[in-house]
């Protein structure tokens, strides 16, 4: 039996207590020690934001001062729709982050399986050698992976060749460029999400795995009717976080391919800085921009909704 703190009574049974309300000293405590994060958020987050949406409204090239801005309204918007490289870069980003998601999310779970339910020694230097190659800086790894994909001389034409296939253009052709981009993003950051996996299955009770072989339940099973339904809520946000670092992919690109060849692996993000920074239409780039957040916002509601559907 439980007593309710307040008034020193014993609590009807069956019946969950709701936490006190917070005195108002107690709020404004709270936003005291709220309001420097709260103002951090506000100067580098929202005002970017609010000035993104105010430029994306008008005509304006980065070249010449705020003042000689034009006004436009929506129509930087309607006309992203008839850009031929606007629709090229979405397509892109589209299929990156669809292949980066099919390949991360079996890969991290499986990855997360054998880390966590073998006893074996050596498991706490195999996560960490998975998640260094998600701390070492992106423009370090690219390089060397660019070296890996060089053509004749790099190490996978090479391989190949030792074998008598002819090398593939990795970043060279239009077909693979992408791919090997996509290869490339999943080696990078598979650790960070097989982590996150493991810390999930750490959350799963053991009495359930207990129960669940004393009914005659073998691993299979254990992983297909427990293991997985339990994980729902972490793979929900390793699916919004992959997806959002997807759409978000820059630095790979502008390093290995800039956009080549012929366009094949020019995303979002690389058009927004080429049209702002290049070109100097900072009018399109910040509806592009926009457009990108609003995709992204989209994208997160929705997992959202489907992990609050799970519960």
């Amino acid at each position: 039996m439980t007593t309710d703190v307040h008034t020193g009574t014993p609590a009807a049974p069956g019946r969950t207590r709701r936490p006190a309300p917070a005195r108002p000293s107690e709020r404004r405590w709270a936003a005291i020690f709220l309001s420097p994060a709260m103002l951090v958020i506000g100067i580098f987050m929202v005002v970017p934001i609010l000035l993104t949406v105010w430029i994306s409204l008008h005509e304006w090239s980065m070249f010449t001062s705020l003042g000689d801005m034009t006004w436009r309204g929506l129509d930087n918007y309607a006309g992203l729709w008839s850009d031929a490289g606007f629709r090229n870069s979405l397509r892109n980003t589209v299929l990156y982050v669809l292949l980066v998601v099919v390949l991360t999310i079996p890969l991290s779970v499986l990855l997360g399986l054998l880390l966590y339910f073998p006893t074996m020694r050596g498991k706490a230097a195999i996560r960490t050698a998975l998640f260094a190659t998600y701390v070492v800086p992106t423009v370090a790894i690219a390089m060397v992976w660019g070296a890996l994909y060089a053509p004749t001389y790099g190490p996978f034409d090479q391989i190949l060749g030792a074998v008598g296939i002819t090398g593939i253009g990795w970043l060279s052709s239009p077909d693979t460029a992408l791919i090997s981009l996509v290869v490339f993003h999943v080696w990078q950051m598979i650790g960070y999400y097989t982590v996150l996996v493991v810390a999930g299955l750490t959350q799963i009770p053991g009495e359930l795995y207990e129960a669940a072989r004393v009914d005659g339940a073998g691993f299979w099973r254990q992983t297909t009717s427990l293991t997985l339904p339990m994980l729902g809520r972490t793979m929900t946000f390793v699916v919004l976080i992959a997806v959002v670092n997807a759409i978000q992919v820059f630095d790979p690109i502008y390093i290995l391919t800039q956009g080549g060849p012929a366009g094949s692996t020019e995303v979002l993000s690389f058009t927004i800085q080429r049209t702002a920074f290049e070109y100097g239409l900072a009018g399109q780039a910040s509806a592009m921009a926009f457009s990108l957040f609003l995709l992204m916002v989209a994208v997160g509601a929705a997992l959202m909704v489907a992990m609050r559907r799970r519960r």
